[in-house]
């Protein structure tokens, strides 16, 4: 008898492990697709709600309408929604391009920089405002640029800064310590000298953390102007001498380096 139990103790353990496993293989459409590198999520939630997704030959119209990832059939406009090879690449984005896929009222985006190349769907990890210059990656692996912008990774960001001052010890140490602006605590993690004229000066700002217009808020508080901003490295990852609007693809090496 206790043989027995013991053996139907080890049945019930596999058969809820399976059933473990299904229930963590079933994930919604739309997040299937986006995890594909097919797509965003919301360009994935977009598709299914217009009809144009089938799981099994069956059109849904539920972004959430759960899907067996190893068994399910996926298909986008009738085409097998399959993984796509995963792209990693770095751009140097001109001053005046908008971090965005479009624009309601044409302006230029930084995939005008993509032009003419053979490119699956890609996205920006994290953003560069219009005014602002330099380092930023792009890919179609969602959970590797979920992990890179997660405020809780704090991976240092590097920019130099062309300000309207030459600062005095006083103003980088009161930089430093940083600034309460519409109730947000801002603040970098080190900033310095590169280099000072007669009128303006080149600093090197480092953040560890990610906040809309952080440097330009910041500077703002001590009432000096950017004349210009430019992102130079994202942790061990340097912009180099990648020209304006060019672009690269990350070695594998780059690629993992970022990831920890």
């Amino acid at each position: 008898m206790a043989g027995s139990g013991h053996g139907k103790g080890r049945g019930g353990e596999r058969g809820g492990g399976r059933a473990a496993a299904v229930a963590r293989a079933r994930k919604g459409v739309a997040r299937v697709l986006s995890k594909r590198g097919i797509g965003s999520r919301s360009a994935a939630e977009d598709w299914v709600r217009a009809g144009r997704v089938a799981v099994n030959g069956k059109v849904v119209t539920d972004p959430e309408h759960p899907v067996d990832v190893e068994r399910d059939r996926v298909t986008l406009d009738g085409q097998e929604a399959s993984p796509q090879a995963r792209v990693y690449l770095a751009l140097n984005k001109g001053r005046g391009l908008l971090t965005t896929t479009a624009d309601e009222r044409g302006r230029n985006t930084v995939y005008s920089c993509f032009e003419g190349a053979s490119l699956p769907w890609i996205s920006p990890v994290g953003r560069l405002d219009k005014a602002s210059e330099g380092l930023l990656l792009f890919s179609n692996d969602s959970e590797w640029a979920a992990r890179l912008t997660d405020p809780a990774s704090h991976i240092d960001k590097t920019y130099h800064v062309q300000i309207n001052r030459v600062p005095d010890p006083a103003l980088l140490t009161a930089l430093e310590a940083g600034a309460i602006v519409d109730g947000e605590a801002l603040r970098a993690k080190k900033i310095s000298v590169l280099r000072s004229g007669e009128k303006n000066a080149w600093l090197e700002v480092v953040l560890d953390e990610g906040r809309n217009r952080q440097i330009r808020r910041l500077l703002d508080a001590f009432e000096l102007s950017v004349l210009r901003l430019v992102r130079v490295a994202i942790g061990p990852l340097a912009l180099g001498d990648l020209a304006k609007c060019k672009w690269r693809p990350l070695t594998e090496d780059e690629v993992k380096a970022l990831s920890r």
